[in-house]
């Protein structure tokens, strides 16, 4: 009996799936467009992988396996392909399968260092691939499942020098083209303004264009196409007159500007600026700019630095025994032992953030004789707060006899 004719079906399921954000990306060359999962760098790829086999139908295998790999591939050249990232994990061992199995897997913190990109003769894919090796002539089962990555870039948004394009024919047009700057994230606004110094021909239009040229290093082949025209001017403008220009990026199909990856290709961007006069003639002049990927949520949390919090000034604790400091009824006593190491101006500072509390009528003896003047000497030149004694009776009529005038006979 065969039990490969009908082969398994297998399924590859993220874990984050439903929660994970999607994105769309071309994926041939024909311009065909898929929403994939969008992942980073550094980020674990986990999930599962769910074999299901047919009704009545058992699997003898050599073994079945789960890979991560980042390809780069050619249309022209697909011999020249290069797989510069390559994880592989063990799923079951050679044995025979009598039902269907689910078998977990993950890769963690998987590098990813370049951009997904599909152009016009290149392509860069990231994609998990499940093999099943099979004891028959048949061969293997093989799955694949792309995901889609995006590369951060951190570019400094000050201090940009301002670009300048002259456009010109000698003794005819001279055209000066200035931008705000030279490096864009993809969801920029381009500002610039385009000054005619000297116009003596007859300008049909003007348009601005941006260019993506792909460079292939090993096929040595060149392809450029436009992503972007916008209209500047329809008619002849005088001297003098100027024109302002906001381009905005955000609504074009535009990916980072990428630089010798895998030594392999190259993909870079280029301002062109167009006129075309009324015999259909076309005069133009380009400049590259740099355009790259910003992300709020990554920015944040690897530009800014982390804010500290000062710790609040804390009240320390004294004893109310004699050679320490106390604080009793909101205010500030001073023993004997330590009044000439103590600072008078810090400790009020500290007594002024503390609430104040009323006095306690009732005292013991012992605290009346610790808080008593006799037991303080105060070491300091500023005036200290002391404790007010309670007189007795007899006490209060020497004083008020002392302070009698005398009398006059």
């Amino acid at each position: 009996m065969n039990y490969f004719l009908s082969p398994p079906d297998i399924d590859v399921l993220l874990s984050d799936s439903q929660s994970r954000k999607l994105a769309e990306i071309r994926v041939d060359e024909s311009g065909r467009k898929e929403k994939l999962p969008l992942y980073y760098d550094g980020e674990t790829i986990s999930g599962k992988i769910n074999v299901t086999l047919k009704s009545g139908k058992k699997l003898d295998h050599n073994g079945i396996k789960v890979e991560f790999i980042g390809l780069i591939t050619f249309y022209n050249d697909r011999s020249n392909s290069l797989e510069f990232v390559s994880l592989s994990k063990e799923l079951a061992r050679p044995g025979e399968l009598l039902h269907s199995h689910s078998f977990p897997f993950e890769f963690r913190e998987a590098e990813k260092p370049y951009e997904s990109y599909c152009g016009v003769n290149v392509k860069l894919r990231y994609f998990l691939r499940v093999t099943i090796a099979k004891k028959s002539i048949l061969g293997t089962t093989t799955k694949e499942h792309d995901i889609l990555v995006h590369a951060m870039s951190f570019y400094p948004a000050e201090n940009q020098p301002t670009l300048k394009m002259d456009v010109g024919i000698e003794d005819a047009l001279h055209i000066e083209f200035e931008y705000d700057k030279q490096k864009y994230h993809l969801k920029d606004v381009i500002v610039g303004k385009i000054y005619f110094l000297l116009v003596r021909i007859k300008i049909k239009s003007m348009e601005v264009q941006i260019l993506r040229k792909e460079t292939t290093n090993t096929v040595g082949t060149e392809a450029q196409d436009c992503v972007l025209k916008y209209e500047i001017m329809d008619g002849s403008p005088a001297r003098g007159e100027s024109i302002p220009l906001r381009l905005f990026l955000a609504g074009y199909d535009l990916q980072p500007t990428m630089r010798d990856i895998a030594r392999r290709f190259s993909v870079r961007y280029f301002l062109n600026l167009v006129l075309t006069d009324e015999e259909e003639r076309r005069y133009f002049k380009q400049q590259e700019i740099i355009l790259w990927r910003r992300y709020d949520k990554y920015s944040r949390k690897f530009q800014q630095p982390p804010t500290t919090i000062p710790s609040a000034l804390s009240t320390p604790q004294m004893s109310r025994n004699r050679g320490s400091q106390s604080l009793s009824n909101g205010k500030n006593s001073i023993s004997n032992g330590d009044a000439a190491d103590t600072k008078p101006e810090k400790n009020r500072d500290i007594i002024q953030n503390e609430p104040e509390t009323a006095p306690s009528e009732e005292s013991s003896p012992k605290e009346d004789k610790e808080n008593s003047p006799q037991d303080c000497n105060i070491a300091s030149d500023e005036p200290q707060s002391v404790p007010q004694e309670k007189l007795s009776a007899d006490e209060c009529e020497q004083i008020e006899e002392s302070e009698k005038p005398p009398s006059l006979s």
